[in-house]
């Protein structure tokens, strides 16, 4: 194992730069992690994160190998359903598992999974305990004439090294800092996400494609929400449940992280609509006030479906501002750069955020491990990540935002509005009747989702 003559600080304990930090140890490169949060127990909160053939590689490529079986244990049952509902639950277009010829069929590394954020959190943290600095919120930087970087912190502490990587997310203070001209955009959506807890009384409220689907619903001007039913192998007191394998069985109960975790089987709802449509004091709103709104909004909704925004946890109810990046010109090389959110935020359109962070991680690993074994500079190595990097995340980034506007014709009132979500529902119900439309559908997204190997 090459052991680096640099050192590499990390911002932040997000999925990009906790895989970053698995993949640097792993390749024995100095490595640090900064974290504001103030121990491995808070953070314990978000929703679903799917993780496509692209993040699968990137989490084998930098995890220890007993690491990534644990990922894969972890993981929730695959969703075999693909559906948009109307608000009244009629559906308008549901792909099944049956839709792609053997041949086409997606094989086990390339099918998506879906993970507990929370869950894959914990994950990333088993191993890396000894390099992750919690209670450490960033304040700034300083580059020096040595080549040397300094973070500075709140507590007024601060930690030297080679190489300074963001991976703060869609707020990072090391971007404003360091490419302020790098801005954040509003889509116009404004989403209320939320967890209702799987009993057999939310069981009842759901339909077999419902249940075993993820299933994207239209409402009135405009409105939209997903659920996925996320069901793990373990119960609702953390033991496991009856059926599992024996080795998933032994892999999770010996994993560290599951102390510390607290996901259990549930529906995972996320309501966005128009900010035309919003009261203006929405991004105060929290808990039940948030719940509720969404409640109000969906009054003509499926009784079924108000019902799971009723049972829902009010603990897990917040508003999201749905933001963008917009792309840059690639900047000039130097001993700070960054990754995932905090370069390259994107929309939840094509479901491609957390896989991008993690093609990053997989990839700066890569050109860094390189530069420690002497095969290249550290800049050389930063500059070959961020050329290719940049390629990459500006598509998504671009396509992603295509997904999601907030102030298209469909959110409109009146008449333009009535005709654009028409004609929508109208093309997804034709899609429905006809095999190769429904075909071309999946095979475009299976195009776009999970293969990028550039980096390879």
């Amino acid at each position: 194992m090459p052991s680096s003559t640099f050192h590499v600080l990390i911002i932040g304990a997000g999925t990009g730069g906790l895989a970053l930090a698995q993949g640097l140890k792993r390749a024995g490169v100095s490595v640090a992690v900064y974290e504001r949060d103030r121990t491995r127990r808070d953070g314990l909160q978000g929703y679903r994160v799917g993780i496509d053939a692209d993040g699968k590689r990137a989490l084998k490529a930098n995890l220890a190998p007993e690491l990534y079986e644990t990922f894969r244990a972890t993981c929730a049952e695959r969703p075999i359903y693909e559906n948009q509902m109307t608000h009244k639950m009629k559906y308008l277009l549901s792909i099944g598992p049956d839709l792609l010829t053997e041949e086409e069929q997606p094989s086990d590394e390339e099918q998506d999974e879906s993970v507990s954020r929370m869950t894959l959190r914990q994950l990333l943290l088993t191993g890396v305990e000894d390099v992750v600095h919690f209670d450490k919120e960033f304040t700034r930087y300083e580059q020096h004439d040595d080549g040397k970087v300094t973070a500075h912190f709140t507590d007024g502490s601060s930690a030297t090294g080679d190489l300074l990587v963001s991976g703060e997310g869609a707020s990072s203070r090391v971007r404003q800092q360091y490419l302020p001209h790098a801005k954040l955009v509003d889509t116009g959506l404004i989403g209320v996400t939320g967890k209702t807890p799987l009993t057999a009384e939310t069981r009842a409220l759901l339909d077999e494609r419902l249940f075993k689907g993820v299933t994207l619903t239209h409402g009135p001007k405009g409105a939209i929400c997903i659920f996925h039913v996320m069901r793990f192998k373990w119960d609702t007191d953390g033991e496991l449940k009856n059926g599992i394998g024996g080795t998933d069985a032994e892999v999770i109960s010996n994993w560290p992280g599951m102390l510390y975790d607290n996901s259990r089987d549930y529906i995972m709802w996320g309501y966005a609509t128009s900010d035309w449509w919003l009261p203006e004091n929405i991004m105060t709103m929290r808990g039940q006030e948030a719940q509720d709104l969404v409640l109000e909004m969906t009054a003509d909704w499926h009784p079924n479906l108000r019902r799971i925004f009723e049972l829902g946890d009010p603990g897990s109810s917040f508003p999201l501002a749905i933001r963008t990046s917009e792309p840059i010109e690639q900047w000039e090389t130097t001993n700070v750069t960054l990754l995932g959110d905090a370069i390259h935020t994107m929309t939840p359109g094509r479901g491609v955020g957390a896989n991008t962070a993690l093609r990053d991680a997989r990839l700066l690993t890569r050109t860094l491990a390189r530069a420690a074994k002497g095969e290249m500079t550290l800049l050389e190595a930063v500059h070959e990540y961020e050329t290719k990097m940049t390629r990459y995340a500006w598509d998504a980034v671009i396509k992603s935002r295509a997904q999601m506007e907030g102030h298209t014709a469909a959110h409109k009132g009146g008449l333009s509005g009535a005709l654009a979500r028409a004609g929508m529902r109208a093309f997804f119900r034709v899609a429905d009747t006809v095999t190769p439309i429904k075909r071309k559908m999946v095979l475009a997204d299976k195009s776009f989702r999970g293969t990028g190997r550039e980096d390879d």
